[in-house]
Formats: structure tokens, sequence, C-alpha cells
């Protein structure tokens, strides 16, 4: 099985990739802090989620009554649960075991 590489490992292969990267003509331009979130000097509203207009929702009463009949025509054709019936519950043996695997006692729940 391989290992995952190490962060030194990781920050050499980067290292090696950024000055191959220079040495075949590459730049790296400065950019200020913030300035890469910037259109044309400003920010762009329609990428912020949380400044949106509220879209106006369609009322649909039909659709809704309709879904909601289907909902209730499923209920009354289903079983009951088995957990809406109360039974008497036998004990059940629970075997406690310790940090490595060895049964340590059994318990009744």
């Amino acid at each position: 099985m391989r290992r995952p590489p190490s962060k030194d490992e990781v920050r050499e292969q980067l290292n090696q990739e950024i000055e191959a990267f220079l040495q075949r003509g590459g730049e790296v331009h400065q950019v200020a802090h913030g300035e890469t979130g910037l259109t044309d000097g400003r920010y762009d509203e329609r990428a912020m989620a949380f400044q949106r207009q509220q879209q106006e929702r369609t009322p649909v009463p039909e659709v809704v009554r309709a879904i909601e009949e289907r909902r209730e025509a499923s209920k009354k054709h289903r079983k009951p649960s088995l957990s809406s019936h109360p039974r008497n519950r036998q004990p059940r043996k629970k075997i406690i075991y310790d940090d490595f695997g060895e049964p340590l006692r059994i318990v009744w729940e």
C-alpha cells in the first residue's frame, strides 16, 4: 500500500513545478490583497448569494392539495408499523468485549 506524500514532499514538488514554470518563461504577477474578488474595481454582486432579492413565488394550491390527498391515501393503505404495537420483549444477551476483542462478561438487557 502506498503511503500519501508528506507535507515536505508536497511542498518540494510544488517548488519544483514553480521553478519549471519560471524556467519555461512563465511570469508571476503580484496582485494586491483582495483584488482578485473584484470585477472592474467592484465586487460582483451577482456572486453574493446572501444579498439576492427574494423571488416571487407563484401560489399553486391545487398542486399542494393533490399532493396532500395522495399522501393521505397512501397512509390509509399502509400496514401499521411494528413499533406502534408494544410487544413483551424478551431479555437480550449482550456480550461486553475488552479493548482487544476478548469477551469480558455477558449482560442481559
